[in-house]
């Protein structure tokens, strides 16, 4: 033989289907799925190392997503197919929004078709689609392909889209537009791309019903920025310009609508209230990640398959930025990939802020048929004002709603509490999730809603969290080796009778004191009652540790951790 290649392969069939709504969702193996997503983009310097490559890839797992979208930023090879491929996430790969506006393209540039619209260029990009279908196409992991983002490609150019994806691969589904747009070829993209971008409470996915909300598949969303952690600000900021917020932090921002943090303060300062200091504004900052992202994938997740599929946009980092992260550059997980992550339990209990509704969801293929679930509401004195049993099973992803709470109308404390257990077998705990519920209604101003926000007319009240006492857990932790890993256990302990809020776990090197990263924590930023126990266990590379020891630290809203 003149030439071999290995290949590896894998077999699946992918397909896709329309709601009763004209919606379009994906079905892997016959059975629909709902995609969570996120939008990848590659380094800036387009240097991918192999082990921060896995590393990424592996973030999206255990973030509990099961897709990523690939907008123009196709890997640097093929190593990101074959990651996926191997680690079982899902891709949508195809071009990106720069081809359809003139400032980005450098030529007149119009709706609907952007800037591809001679014979010549038309040509370009017709051949340059065949080439990435044939590169590509034997990635099991590729999904789906989009041939336009924002807008679509021009008829000439979609019936040469059709002869090659006809020709080099007709298995998978295609995407005219990953915006709600119509061609007069192949019909309707059956996907939205209405926002928003920018912060929106967590109400807003269970209440809107014509912009971004829980419906449909929603192609490129997410609430806004994601400031990261300490830790990660420190490599991003001189010491002496960290606080108060200043031109530095905007320098970190995005462009346009996105080029300060104005509307995520807001929402900081009237839901939270004003942070006193850095310290402050940080662990308020983890607070509305967490929260906001958990009830982004929450509400699609108690909405399918009404709701078909969300892109968080973004997943990773380019650079070290503010703005639209699960982790960031430093590969920092900040509060909302552990919000991501609680959505995504296997089986799961969470709350619609919307209706009030309390729901069991089956995430997994497996049937779960003897569950009961625990519901508690406490008062901002922690005395009980709700506590109910139910016992239920859950087939194979199902959603099921089980309970509806019945809230005092005005509230008897500004905050309530919200504690949702379920307990499985010999009552084992399966799930837990908790939330800070305000009794003042939080309410959208939908009549000024753009495509990028929904503002708040009305904000939720949870100031009074910063009358939490400041209390102190008790630790305990481990290490031990295996292979080329670091496993790592962590036991905390409320001994108090106070409540214990979005505690966060660190794992640092001892002497530098910097953090161990990537870090696969199992769970994270999570609140415990008066004299309740809970471990969190994860791993690391040990390689991770540049010969020092692990130090496990322990910081939350209003606690801190002493060895036991």
């Amino acid at each position: 033989a003149s030439d071999a290649r290995l290949v590896r392969f894998g077999i699946r069939e992918v397909s896709d289907y329309r709601t009763d709504d004209g919606h379009r969702g994906f079905k892997l193996n016959g059975r629909k799925i709902l995609i969570r997503g996120g939008g990848w983009t590659d380094g800036l310097l387009l240097d991918a190392d192999p082990r921060r490559l896995r590393a990424e890839v592996l973030y999206a797992r255990h973030a509990r997503l099961n897709a990523l979208r690939l907008e123009g930023f196709w890997g640097t090879g093929r190593a990101l197919y074959d990651l996926c491929d191997e680690l079982g996430i899902l891709v949508i790969a195809g071009w990106s929004c720069q081809w359809e506006w003139t400032n980005h393209i450098g030529r007149p540039a119009d709706e609907p078709y952007g800037g591809i619209t001679t014979p010549e260029l038309i040509d370009l990009v017709a051949e340059s689609w065949r080439h990435q279908l044939l590169w590509l196409r034997n990635h099991p992991s590729v999904l789906a392909w989009a041939q336009a983002s924002d807008m679509l490609p021009h008829p000439d150019l979609e019936r040469r889209y059709v002869e090659i994806r006809e020709s080099v691969d007709p298995t998978r589904p295609t995407l005219v537009s990953t915006k709600g747009k119509t061609s007069e070829i192949s019909g309707p993209s059956g996907v939205k791309m209405l926002g928003p971008y920018d912060y929106v409470p967590p109400v807003y996915w269970y209440v809107d019903k014509t912009h971004g909300g829980a419906y449909g598949f929603n192609t490129e969303s997410g609430p806004g920025p994601q400031v990261p952690p300490l830790e990660s600000l420190r490599r991003m900021i001189p010491e002496d310009k960290l606080w108060p917020l200043n031109d530095l932090w905007e320098f970190h921002c995005s462009r346009g609508r996105f080029m300060n943090l104005d509307r995520y303060n807001e929402a900081m300062d009237k839901r939270l209230g004003p942070p006193g200091d850095l310290e402050d504004y940080l662990r308020k900052a983890q607070f509305l990640n967490y929260e906001a992202m958990r009830a982004m994938f929450e509400a699609f997740t108690a909405n399918k398959h009404r709701a078909t599929g969300v892109i968080q946009w973004m997943f990773n980092a380019a650079w070290p930025k503010l703005w639209w992260q699960l982790y960031d550059y430093f590969l920092q997980p900040n509060g909302a990939f552990y919000g991501a992550r609680k959505a995504g339990e296997p089986v799961h209990i969470l709350y619609n802020y919307g209706n009030r509704e309390i729901t069991a969801v089956n995430n997994s293929a497996e049937p779960a048929p003897k569950l009961k679930a625990a519901i508690r509401v406490l008062d901002f004195g922690l005395k009980e004002i709700i506590s109910k049993t139910v016992d239920f099973g859950l087939l194979a992803d199902e959603v099921k709603p089980i309970d509806v709470l019945q809230l005092p109308g005005s509230g008897p404390t500004p905050v309530l509490f919200l504690d949702l257990r379920v307990f499985g077998d010999k009552n084992r705990l399966v799930d837990a999730n908790f939330y800070c519920l305000s009794a003042k209604p939080e309410t959208l101003d939908e009549a000024n809603a753009t495509w990028f926000v929904t503002p708040i007319k009305d904000f939720a009240d949870l100031t009074a969290l910063n009358d939490l006492k400041q209390i102190t857990l008790r630790l305990k932790s481990r290490t031990s080796k295996e292979g080329a890993m670091t496993r790592v256990t962590v036991d905390l302990e409320n001994p108090t009778d106070d409540l214990a809020l979005m505690v966060e776990v660190r794992v640092m090197r001892d002497y530098s004191e910097e953090a161990v990263l990537p870090i696969y924590l199992d769970d994270n930023y999570i609140t415990l009652l008066p004299k309740e126990s809970r471990r969190i266990s994860g791993y690391f590379v040990t390689e991770d540790l540049r010969g020092e020891e692990p130090l496990v630290k322990v910081r939350g809203w209003n606690a801190l951790a002493a060895e036991k």
